[in-house]
């Protein structure tokens, strides 16, 4: 819909964004030059500064219409002005409808992030949980993504750990397998889920099809909403079991109706008149935004999470953040049935069609005002504010290590962006580098970068050869995205683990890229290595220590020890990988089906890597041809 929409495209009076910073319009009469070229039309405009940067990102029901207002001379708030004021062309995608409009302008603001949008910034997907259907005996499992695998999906939960606390208590109650095809198939005695009740094991046949696939529909039950049946269910079997004398089986089920229980009274609040919803509520403070958002499936509380919008002034109304909130927030995931929100939103009606849409079935919109729902949004606003003020008192305190951060060494003023460094390797084998980033808002993870070290000259563990080679790869990228330093990507304060020479090697490289102006900073373990006692390193500088109970000391310790944590984990992770490879991955032609065949046949692929061609033809599934290149693949490396 979007790609039919962008072809209907109003070009600018001069079809040249720069050509009209060279004619000088600026602001409003740049915005009243387009006017005789636009219709009624809905669309979707951006508004550009004089560097055809994106500063904001609208939808119309009627694009003149909208456009002239920001041709008038009065009436604005200051953050339009502003906005106006820096205008210096403008683009415009024309569409069938309204509801077009909408969704073109969510998948924009993503896509651009304009200056002054409001702008959700953690957008991840959000965890399900699957009952694959691919399988005569199902497997139920995390999944998060795409939903492509055949099977039954519950969810979303608001976060991994809400997922697995769930798993955890599911595997007791309905003893369903997780293990993946290829070790159910190649089990020949029960694994230890089986010895701590967890599951059934029918993957040695102790229960047939028929019998997991009736714990299979009970799990599904419970999932959708049913768990009072399923409890009965359970119930009348253990009193059936006792009568029967079968106390070690009456035991068993007693195990895994305690075990729902725990389940239920995990999941919180379960409304009895609400069986699907999300319930977003804002909360605002002091120019910041906390939108909480709480997942209701099949009566059921999946969990809560708290996002913080950028809002890009401390102007814009409850309103306009839910309504650009929920827009992005739905650009990627399936909406429920209803939205609950805290505050109205100006084009609720078209927020609603468009999600109806989207979602291929009716979705409501409401702000409920009593009842059941209204406490439930109640309780959303509820955690919305102390989460806001929790974030808020950290916030403050960020401010305060980044202001001593500065003091401390000597730099203008508080660093925004603080990027620190660390290599992780062994004996030069598997070499990264990892480059973490802390700013205001503390630890920006987003930004967090890892870097394959390449350096085919190097001398294993070569840590300064592999600091300068990270730095060199850094510097490059910036210089080559944004040259101007006016991204927010270019770091006011580098700190390196490692004293005079490593300092000394990265002050080199920095010099060769014409970037020695940014402040960098050593961090080396002082006397006895001992945690307390580091010693920082400045070029053209003394080392110098910090008070061992200073709270900036502490800071920088939190900072490089993050650092280490992710070169460490990077580095283990590419070496379980590469411990994990097997050479005949590298063969073409030769599939997970094939790789099987030569394994079981020659028992390593050490073995295929010696056989003759002969043998090679013998496998089963191994043609002539695939076995000449499977030969030729080992003999002709060597």
């Amino acid at each position: 819909m979007q790609d039919d929409a962008a072809n209907q495209s109003t070009s600018s009076p001069t079809n040249d964004p720069e050509a009209e910073t060279l004619e000088g319009l600026r602001g409003q009469a740049c915005i009243a030059s387009y006017l005789p070229l636009l219709d009624s039309s809905p669309g979707v405009y951006r508004m550009l500064d004089a560097q055809a940067r994106v500063l904001y990102v609208g939808k119309a029901r009627n694009l003149r219409a909208r456009v002239s207002n920001y041709a008038r001379p009065t009436g604005h708030s200051r953050r339009i002005e502003r906005m106006i004021s820096e205008t210096a062309s403008m683009m415009f995608l024309t569409t069938r409808t309204e509801t077009e409009a909408l969704l073109l302008e969510q998948n924009l603001i993503k896509q651009l992030k304009p200056r002054y949008n409001v702008l959700l910034r953690d957008d991840k997907s959000f965890p399900n949980i699957l009952v694959a259907k691919d399988h005569s005996f199902p497997q139920i499992r995390k999944h998060r993504g795409a939903r492509k695998d055949k099977g039954a999906y519950y969810g979303p939960f608001a976060s991994a750990s809400a997922v697995n606390r769930t798993l955890n208590q599911l595997q007791k109650v309905f003893l369903l397998r997780n293990c993946s095809d290829s070790v159910f198939e190649s089990r020949t005695r029960p694994c230890l889920l089986y010895q701590i009740k967890r599951c059934a094991a029918p993957c040695v046949g102790y229960v047939n099809e028929a019998e997991y696939g009736a714990l299979v529909s009970d799990a599904e039950r419970f999932l959708a909403g049913k768990s009072t049946k399923v409890q009965e269910n359970l119930a009348a079997q253990m009193q059936e079991a006792s009568d029967a004398l079968e106390f070690e089986r009456a035991a068993a089920l007693r195990d895994r109706i305690n075990a729902l229980t725990t389940v239920q009274s995990a999941q919180g609040i379960n409304p009895r008149g609400v069986a699907e919803a999300d319930v977003i509520a804002l909360h605002l403070d002091g120019g910041q935004a906390c939108v909480q958002v709480f997942f209701i499936r099949a009566h059921q509380n999946w969990g809560n999470k708290d996002f913080y919008p950028r809002l890009g002034s401390d102007e814009v109304e409850s309103g306009e953040i839910l309504q650009a909130f929920v827009g992005q927030f739905y650009s990627s995931k399936e909406p429920p049935r209803q939205i609950l929100l805290s505050h109205p939103v100006e084009d609720e009606d078209l927020l609603a069609a468009a999600l109806s849409e989207k979602a291929g079935r009716k979705v409501q919109i409401s702000v409920p005002q009593r009842g059941e729902k209204a406490e439930l949004v109640e309780g959303a606003a509820r955690n919305a504010r102390e989460s806001l003020g929790r974030k808020m008192a950290e916030t403050a305190t960020q401010a305060r290590l980044l202001r001593g951060l500065g003091e401390a060494f000597d730099l203008d003023g508080p660093p925004q962006r603080v990027e620190v460094y660390d290599n992780s390797h062994i004996q030069g084998s598997h070499a990264v580098g990892a480059m973490i980033v802390a700013g205001p808002e503390g630890l920006m993870k987003n930004a967090y970068r890892k870097f394959n070290i390449k350096g085919d000259d190097l001398t294993p563990g070569d840590d300064f050869g592999m600091m300068k080679e990270v730095l060199a790869r850094r510097f490059k990228r910036l210089l080559k995205e944004d040259p101007d330093r006016e991204s927010g990507e270019w770091p006011d304060l580098l700190l390196i683990d490692g004293g005079a020479g490593q300092v000394s090697a990265v002050r080199e490289i920095m010099g060769d890229w014409g970037v020695g102006d940014i402040p960098m900073v050593g961090v080396a373990k002082g006397i006895d290595r001992d945690a307390g006692k580091e010693e920082f390193h400045r070029t053209g500088h003394r080392p110098m220590a910090l008070r061992r109970n200073d709270p900036v000391l502490y800071f920088i310790q939190r900072l490089r020890d993050e650092a280490h944590r992710f070169a460490i984990g990077t580095h283990r992770a590419k070496r379980a990988k590469a411990m994990g490879a097997n050479p005949l991955d590298e063969i073409p032609g030769v599939g997970a089906a094939r790789k099987r065949a030569l394994l079981a046949h020659f028992g390593s692929a050490k073995a295929v890597s010696r056989a003759n061609l002969s043998d090679l033809k013998a496998v089963e599934g191994i043609s002539g041809a695939l076995a000449e290149t499977v030969y030729n693949f080992f003999h002709e490396r060597g």
